[in-house]
């Protein structure tokens, strides 16, 4: 019997892990991928308190060593459902393991929004990603599109920029989303170009992306524009369907969940991007999973 099982290893999981063996829990988190979560993702984080410059990779691996170092046991597993036997959980794993704990807390994230356009599944790995730093290398020197208005579309288009011959930012309303001093710097780029109120809505290519159709919404014009690659980057959506028959998901599919990170369901917590919340970023993240773990301690006593 474990003392706090937590699903998702990002940042919000890890940090609950920490604060739940800093007050002498035993705690097993969960994690169907890699840990760290998106901010592995991010070539430089520097708007965490503290830290002026980090890498995402680098931060969370801090992250994880700090957690383990201190007790916690990392299983890297997905979580297929969970049952409440009286005041126990019941977890079990898609390896078909079940282990057993007094409270759980779902720190299960986001996963990245598709655009939902022809053949855009068939064309990932082929010119259409949604990671640019995993997959920029690839496209040095060439012409590709980010679509997104948020931070994530601002920092890919920055990235990309450093690497590619020219960037178009493809947004469908007429202001970003993201932090204004990352929308300044990118105007600074000559090599980026925004193509503001427009839509993608077709991939061109045989059998890798070589161009895209944009479509403005305001004239209803339809652009092509010769591209290698589009990396999309329009948002995130929660993969909590496992455990609505536990907690309350609101229409979009998030744990609803208020600052406490009380769900509905005694002695389960949540903490992270996969709640209800305005603000999505690494240091709500971090602190979630510190209020979901006092909270979870405080409710074993």
């Amino acid at each position: 019997m474990t003392d706090i099982i937590i699903v998702g290893a990002g940042t919000a999981g890890l940090t609950a892990a920490i604060y739940a063996v800093r007050a002498g829990k035993s705690a097993i988190v969960f994690e169907a991928n890699a840990y760290g979560g998106q901010i592995i993702n991010t070539p430089d984080i520097e708007n965490y308190p503290g830290i002026s410059h980090v890498s995402g990779f680098d931060f969370a691996t801090e992250l994880y060593n700090q957690a383990t170092g201190l007790g916690a046991e990392v299983k890297f597993e997905g979580v297929a459902s969970i049952k409440v036997d009286g005041d126990k959980k019941i977890v079990t794993t898609t390896a078909g393991n079940s282990y057993e704990a007094k409270a759980v807390i779902l720190a299960t994230g986001a996963k990245n929004r598709p655009l939902g356009i022809e053949r855009e599944e068939e064309l990932v790995g082929k010119g259409i990603s949604y990671c640019a730093t995993c997959d920029g290398m690839f496209f040095k020197n060439k012409v590709v599109a980010v679509n997104g208005g948020g931070n994530t579309a601002l920092e890919d288009a920055a990235y990309l920029a450093d690497l590619c011959s020219k960037v178009y930012l493809i947004h469908r309303r007429d202001q970003f989303r993201g932090d204004a001093a990352d929308v300044e710097k990118l105007k600074k780029k000559g090599n980026v170009e925004f193509v503001l109120n427009s839509n993608v809505t077709r991939l061109i290519g045989q059998d890798k992306v070589e161009a895209i159709e944009v479509t403005n919404k305001l004239s209803g014009d339809t652009t092509r524009l010769d591209v290698a690659a589009l990396f999309v980057a329009i948002g995130q959506v929660p993969d909590n369907g496992a455990f609505s028959n536990l907690i309350d998901l609101d229409e979009k599919g998030y744990i609803a969940a208020g600052e406490d990170c009380l769900t509905k369901a005694n002695g389960i917590f949540t903490a992270g991007d996969c709640r209800t919340k305005s603000v999505r970023q690494l240091a709500t993240a971090a602190g979630d999973g510190a209020v979901a773990a006092s909270a979870a301690c405080h409710y074993l006593g």
